[in-house]
This record gives structure tokens, C-alpha cells and sequence, in this order.
């Protein structure tokens, strides 16, 4: 237990000091492995045998086509079409980000290729028309975690390599808890806003007008509305692995990006989504193989039944016991990325929530809720500080829409997904999963 605890330390220690995540992990082992006398040589081939899974070509694909999605024009053909809509109502361009966030999402499969794309182009939009800087950045920073729970989630692929699931299962668990954060985080924007004189609103069209400016954004968002159609129904039509897919999606994104929203028209920007994407991909490589080593140290010190001993002392009421699994997931979405969080957590708490009776599919929707949130609670949230950065605006005026976003938005979420089961695995069960 000493050992664990000091592997602990040395890794929240090494974080604060701005160490990298992935050379984080490995000083963490390697003080279990020189405390616990450990034979270091049969970690490195477990590392490499853990990391060399064909699921795992699909990350960088689905990076690289975010990459091209994002540089590609997309974004704001799909802001154009929403805006058709709810863009003539106080507070729509609000909603309007939040349902352009969903979209993108399910296209990039990354909260920050989401929150750098929607964020840039409405950030602008919404303060020019009078909203507060600070609500715009606050609603882009929690509406682009939406892309870590609507497929194809990174973030889900990596759960269901780790626990040994279903791909398809665990996109599919988190798509309801993800369409009630779009409901509610529209709910909270319309409710913040509603005694706001400063905003602009634009005054009704025509009927004519309104339909022949709908049916050209139609035509021009079209293309973009098509990407997730091609993704997911490959998938779940039995045509394509997620890997396959995701390689389809680049091959589908390049021509649509060059010759019909011309946003890659220049070489340059191709090769720089290339470069970006394989930057991504070798830092999530590296995060892989140091994660599992030291999520194999600490199966070996049997982390997993102390957590389940240390619970049991506070309560035997599953209910009670989790909410500390939960408060636990939130604290590590704090402290580290996504990816890593999602890495870190599954092997440890998977026995535990299966002792507490939770299907792993069911705990897959409950972890990406509490990444989720956990990326945007104080005091490190992680999407606040790059959200301040893309947006311009002060991390104190975000506190506030951020704490209302997580009080009526994420809260009721997670609760729903936690103690409601059917909400994370209807889809699943509808489509034979579970």
C-alpha cells in the first residue's frame, strides 16, 4: 500500500511540476517498480504487446480526418445551417454552438479539434451580436466536450481496447447522456440570457426569403451532414470496422475540403493536419504504453480490491459507494486530459464498479460523463484554460456560466447515466450489444 500511495504522489508531484503526461506515468512506475523490487524486463514487452492492437490504427485516422474536417471550411456550413433555424431568437446563437458542437463532433471525434473550429468561428459571431464574452467561452468549453460522448469518441475507442468491449457498444452508450447535455446546455443558455437587453437579435425574414436562404445552406452543409451518416452507418451496417471507417472518412473529407468548401486547397494546409495528426498519434502512443505498464504494477499490488476495501469501510449501500466512484473519476478529469484520465481509470475501477453490479458498458457512459465534466471543473479545468485562450475572454467570467453549466447541465447527466441505466444502454440493447 506505501508503495502505491508514494506512485501516487510522485505522479501528482511530477504533473504539478509541468512534466509531460506520458513521462509522468513512467517516473510513477518506476518508483513502484524500484520500491516494490520489481524484474523490470517483462514490462516493456507488455507495453508493446498492449499498444500493437489494430483498434488503435483507427485514433489517428480519425484525428487526421478531424484535422481536415476542421481546416476544411466545414464548421461554418454547419453553423450556417443550424442558424437557419434558432438563429432569429434571443439566446439561438447560443444553441445554435451547442448543436454545431454535437455535429462536429460526431465528424472529429475531439473536444479540441471541436472547441478550436465552432469556437473561433461563433466566439466572434456571439460577442458582436452582444452576448458576454465570458458566457460564450464558458458555453464553447462544455458544448465541445460533446465530442468525447457523440461517435466516433476517441475516447470510447480507448475504453473498449482497454476493458476488452465492444467499440460499437460503448459509441453507442454515451449518445443519449450526450443529447440530454445538448438539451440542457441549451436550457442553461436560454435561462442565463433571458434578462439580457445587450443582445441583438435579428429581426424575422420573409417566409420566401427564409426558404430560399435555408435551401442554400442546405445544399452547402449537405456534404458535412453526410460524414457521420457514412461513418456510422458503415459501422453499425456491418460494412466497416471503426478502423476502416475511419479511413473512409479521410478519403471522403480531402476531396469535399478541396474541391467543394476549397478550405484545402493549399498544400500546406494538408501537410500541416498530417503533421498535426501525427504529432496527436505519437503522444497517445507513448501515453498508451506508459499507462498500461503502470496500470499493470498497480493490478499487481492489487489497487483495484484496495479501492473496494477502502469503499466498503465508508458504506455496503451501492448507491452511497458510487458516488465516491464518481467523485474519484471527477478529481482524475481534473488533474489530467481526457485521454489519459480514460486510460488511467478503466483497468482500476473496472473490477470495482463490476463488484458494485455495473455492466461494463453502462460504466463506460458513467466514465465519459465524469471525464467530461471533470475537464471543466475548478480548480485545473483543463477546456477552461485552452477555451480562454481561443476565446480571449478572462477565466473569472467564465467561473460563473461554467459552475450553471455544471450544476443543471452535467450534474443531472451524470446522475441520470449513474442510477438510470437504461439511458446509457438502450441503444446498445436495441442494437444487440448488450
Amino acid at each position: 500500500m506505501e508503495t502505491v500511495l508514494i506512485s501516487v504522489a510522485v505522479l501528482m508531484i511530477v504533473l504539478m511540476m509541468g512534466v509531460p503526461v506520458p513521462f509522468a506515468f513512467f517516473a510513477s512506475t518506476l518508483s513502484i517498480v524500484f520500491l516494490g523490487g520489481y524484474d523490470f524486463t517483462f514490462l516493456p514487452p507488455y507495453g508493446y504487446a498492449k499498444a500493437g492492437s489494430i483498434i488503435l490504427v483507427a485514433i489517428p485516422l480519425f484525428v487526421m480526418s478531424g484535422a481536415f474536417m476542421e481546416r476544411g471550411g466545414i464548421g461554418e456550413a454547419l453553423i450556417d445551417f443550424i442558424d437557419c433555424f434558432i438563429g432569429r431568437i434571443k439566446g439561438g446563437l447560443g444553441a445554435i454552438m451547442v448543436v454545431a458542437c454535437a455535429i462536429f463532433g460526431s465528424i472529429s471525434g475531439s473536444g479540441f479539434a471541436t472547441l478550436s473550429c465552432i469556437g473561433s468561428i461563433m466566439i466572434p459571431r456571439m460577442v458582436s451580436a452582444g452576448y458576454p464574452r465570458g458566457h460564450c467561452a464558458a458555453m464553447i468549453c462544455s458544448a465541445s466536450l460533446l465530442a468525447l460522448m457523440i461517435p466516433p469518441s476517441l475516447n470510447m475507442i480507448l475504453f473498449a481496447w482497454v476493458s476488452g468491449q465492444s467499440v460499437l457498444a460503448c459509441f453507442l452508450c454515451t449518445v443519449v447522456p450526450g443529447l440530454i447535455l445538448v438539451v440542457l446546455f441549451s436550457m442553461v443558455n436560454f435561462w442565463l440570457l433571458r434578462n439580457n437587453k445587450d443582445i441583438i437579435v435579428p429581426p424575422p425574414m420573409p417566409r420566401k426569403e427564409k426558404m430560399q436562404m435555408t435551401g442554400k445552406r442546405t445544399a452547402r452543409a449537405l456534404p458535412a451532414m453526410v460524414t457521420p451518416l457514412i461513418i456510422l452507418g458503415g459501422i453499425y451496417g456491418g460494412f466497416m470496422t471503426p478502423t476502416e471507417a475511419a479511413a473512409t472518412s479521410i478519403i471522403y473529407a480531402v476531396p469535399i475540403g478541396i474541391f467543394f468548401y476549397k478550405g484545402l486547397r493549399k498544400p500546406s494546409v494538408l501537410y500541416n493536419c498530417m503533421i498535426e495528426a501525427i504529432t496527436t498519434a505519437g503522444v497517445i502512443m507513448i501515453m498508451l504504453f506508459s499507462v498500461m505498464i503502470m496500470c499493470r504494477l498497480y493490478v499487481m499490488e492489487n489497487v483495484p480490491q484496495l479501492i473496494m476495501d477502502a469503499l466498503l469501510m465508508i458504506s455496503d449501500n451501492p448507491t452511497i459507494l458510487l458516488i465516491f466512484v464518481n467523485l474519484f473519476m471527477i478529481i482524475i478529469g481534473m488533474f489530467m486530459d481526457d485521454t489519459s484520465a480514460i486510460l488511467l481509470t478503466t483497468p482500476i475501477l473496472m473490477p470495482v464498479v463490476a463488484q458494485l453490479g455495473v455492466q461494463p458498458v453502462h460504466f463506460a457512459a458513467i466514465l465519459g460523463t465524469n471525464i467530461g465534466m471533470g475537464c471543466v471543473m475548478p480548480p485545473t479545468a483543463p477546456f477552461l484554460f485552452l477555451g480562454s485562450r481561443v476565446s480571449g475572454a478572462p477565466i473569472t467570467e467564465m467561473l460563473g456560466p461554467t459552475m450553471w453549466l455544471i450544476l443543471f447541465a452535467w450534474l443531472p447527466t451524470l446522475i441520470l447515466t449513474t442510477y438510470v441505466p437504461s439511458v446509457s444502454l438502450f441503444l446498445p440493447r436495441t442494437f444487440g450489444f448488450v
